[in-house]
């Protein structure tokens, strides 16, 4: 499956009696989310616990902090990257293999950063394990839209990145307590054991759910897409006992350039676009808060790695109720629409202006953000009181992780077929401005001060405004264009590769029509009497 074709969910017509869209059970699937969710934890982990060790690490491998920070841009560019390649694969073979390529490359790699002992082999191997951890979640965003129907897809979603949305805050407190008690190794030797953990879990338990390889979950998968457990039970665990079905299947070597075709469409663009804006405020804000905090508050390390905390506690707590909000605003615009909400069970949403419904509640937490990201710059400007910059992380993290659900959301309902593709998309667009946006971060502290550079960053995140508004009306039209187009492209396609195949098949006949009117005699220039 590749971002050019078609996407839709597969629409019913009335009265139609169509095979549910997914088999598994809700426990099943609070199960599965639960399995997902944990690796999704990684990425965002595996970054923020390092930073309380960087000058251990400089120290016992003797090379200066400016080397040690390479492997933190290092690791960000490969997080950009490997999504691209991970989320092809995931579309292409399934999630289960998806899931024990990165997650055995991840174990590896930590295995390997606690026991290397120069900076080579340091700064190689964080690359490595930014590969193994940077495609999780847009494998855990296939997993969800696999499962999920429309109606329920946000409390999925949310569940999902409650984790991603902690680890940020969890991640420095966690290292500088295992740096300062065990020594710096014990942050991979940790990392390695919760990865073992992980991945057994996923080779046993997790079942395979990519939709052209097992459907809703009624066709049964083989070889890594089989879970083990199913080689050890006569049980298959939500699926009935039917044969593989003999699907049809394009496959094709993963590319990292597919992704990057949804971007030249406009509605994708825009939510891309949105998401990217807020995620960079996002990490400048915790990227600036600890050395803005002990230069101003003067506090020690272990207490500039607590601080953290409001921020993840917020975005924990709004993963969790945005996801329900969704599902709320999903039935609302149903209902205005007049579609009942059963109906959108494998719901066509070119016929569903699933634009309005996931941002029907988004510009609460726009304004509540731009409200706090300037307010949070100004009072560390004005040194007031600890307990207020902290206030405002909490709202911080409370309102900048529902646009990150909803635009996310929104782009699994768009790309049903190939959500995680879509989620590598904007994975490259949001770590590369990111980037670019902590590069900028202490020349515009420098030259602005930290009340203006923290406006303009606030005045960025408002820029959003007119994006959301656009997306609203015209996105539905663009994407209703769009999949025209992809559809007779399709079709074209398909056609000229029956017409090849019958091309084939007629010269095949004529060759075998030959053969048989030709002895081997007259082949070899013998004339018989």
């Amino acid at each position: 499956m590749t971002a050019e074709q078609p996407d839709t969910e597969e629409s019913l017509g009335p009265g139609s009696h169509p095979e549910p869209y997914s088999i598994f059970t809700p426990v099943q699937k609070r199960w599965i989310i639960f399995m997902i969710a944990s690796t999704s934890v990684f990425s965002p982990l595996s970054s923020f616990i390092y930073y309380p060790a960087i000058s251990s690490i400089a120290g016992d491998l003797g090379v200066s902090v400016e080397l040690i920070n390479i492997t933190i841009t290092s690791y960000m560019i490969v997080s950009g990257i490997a999504p691209a390649i991970i989320g092809d694969i995931a579309d292409i073979f399934g999630r289960r293999p998806a899931y024990i390529l990165i997650l055995t490359v991840y174990l590896a790699a930590n295995l390997g950063l606690g026991a290397q002992k120069s900076y080579s082999a340091l700064l190689i191997l964080r690359m490595v394990q930014s590969f193994g951890s940077s495609g999780t979640i847009s494998v855990a965003y296939g997993v969800v839209a696999d499962i999920s129907i429309p109606a329920e897809r946000g409390s999925y979603v949310g569940a999902v990145l409650c984790g991603p949305n902690v680890a940020p805050s969890l991640g420095p407190v966690l290292g500088g307590v295992l740096a300062e008690q065990a020594g710096w190794r014990w942050i991979f030797w940790f990392l390695s054991i919760i990865s073992g953990v992980c991945l057994a879990s996923i080779l046993v338990f997790l079942p395979e759910t990519a939709r052209q390889i097992v459907g809703n979950g009624s066709v049964e998968a083989e070889c890594l897409n089989k879970r083990f457990l199913e080689y050890f039970s006569a049980k298959k665990f939500g699926r009935t006992k039917i044969e593989r079905q003999n699907r049809r299947r394009r496959l094709h070597v993963p590319n990292p350039i597919t992704c990057l075709q949804v971007l030249f469409y406009k509605d994708t663009f825009l939510i891309v676009l949105i998401n990217a804006v807020f995620y960079t405020t996002y990490c400048c804000v915790q990227a600036s808060l600890a050395s803005l905090v002990i230069n101003i508050y003067h506090l020690t390390e272990v207490q500039a790695g607590l601080i953290y905390l409001p921020f993840g506690s917020g975005c924990a707590l709004a993963a969790y109720l945005t996801g329900r909000v969704m599902d709320r605003d999903f039935r609302i615009t149903a209902k205005l629409r007049g579609v009942p909400v059963e109906e959108t069970k494998g719901h066509d949403v070119v016929s569903f202006p699933i634009e309005e419904a996931r941002f029907r509640s988004i510009w609460i937490p726009i304004a509540v953000s731009v409200a706090s990201t300037t307010g949070y710059g100004w009072s560390l400007d004005r040194e007031v009181h600890l307990a207020v910059p902290l206030i405002l992380q909490f709202f911080m993290g409370f309102m900048i992780s529902p646009v990150f659900n909803m635009c996310g959301t929104l782009l699994v309902d768009l790309y049903p077929r190939s959500p995680a593709t879509a989620q590598a998309s904007n994975n490259i667009v949001r770590c590369f401005m990111s980037a670019g946006g902590l590069a900028l971060l202490q020349i515009l502290i420098d030259r602005l001060g930290v009340g203006w550079c923290f406006t303009l960053f606030a005045g960025l995140c408002s820029l959003t405004i007119p994006m959301v508004l656009a997306e609203k009306k015209w996105g539905m039209q663009w994407r209703a264009a769009r999949e025209s187009k992809l559809k007779a492209r399709e079709a074209l396609r398909k056609a000229t590769t029956a017409d090849e195949e019958q091309s084939a098949e007629m010269k095949s006949g004529s060759a075998d029509k030959t053969a048989v009117h030709s002895s081997p005699e007259e082949g070899n220039g013998v004339v018989r009497s």
